[in-house]
């Protein structure tokens, strides 16, 4: 499963997502991943859940944080849901064609290996993709 918090800049999108975190880190069974640009939600989120600041990895694309993801899994086959702030501050970009690549390699990952995803993104709903809003 994956699902998209979406809205511009200071709709809540962060502190909704923080909430989910915390409410998985008490209910889920597996690993929960929270991965973000700076290490602003250390002291929001609870110490269960792995948080992962990806600055220290040099995510400047799609590829390779799907790449990073892929790894992140193949580390930890528990891993049961990842939570995505601000995917396109990761990534560094917003174009439409790659962040649709982006989401069909995703959607293989969450199928093949049951993860949910949930991610914020900074944007208007009409200029995404529309894979990605298959996922709001």
């Amino acid at each position: 499963m994956i699902k998209c918090i979406v809205g511009l800049k200071g709709l809540g999108k962060t502190k909704q997502l923080i909430a989910m975190v915390n409410e998985a880190a008490e209910k889920e069974h597996g690993s929960v991943l929270c991965i973000e640009k700076s290490p602003k939600l250390t002291y929001d989120i609870s110490h269960k859940v792995r948080l992962i600041d990806t600055v220290d990895y040099k995510i400047t694309s799609f590829a390779s944080f799907y790449g990073f993801l892929c790894g992140a899994y193949s580390q930890n086959y528990d891993i049961s849901t990842i939570f995505i702030d601000s995917l396109y501050k990761i990534t560094e970009d917003e174009d439409v064609e790659r962040s649709a690549a982006f989401f069909e390699h995703l959607k293989y990952l969450s199928d093949r290996t049951g993860i949910d995803f949930v991610i914020t993104i900074s944007a208007e709903v009409d200029t995404l993709p529309e894979i990605v809003k298959e996922f709001i």
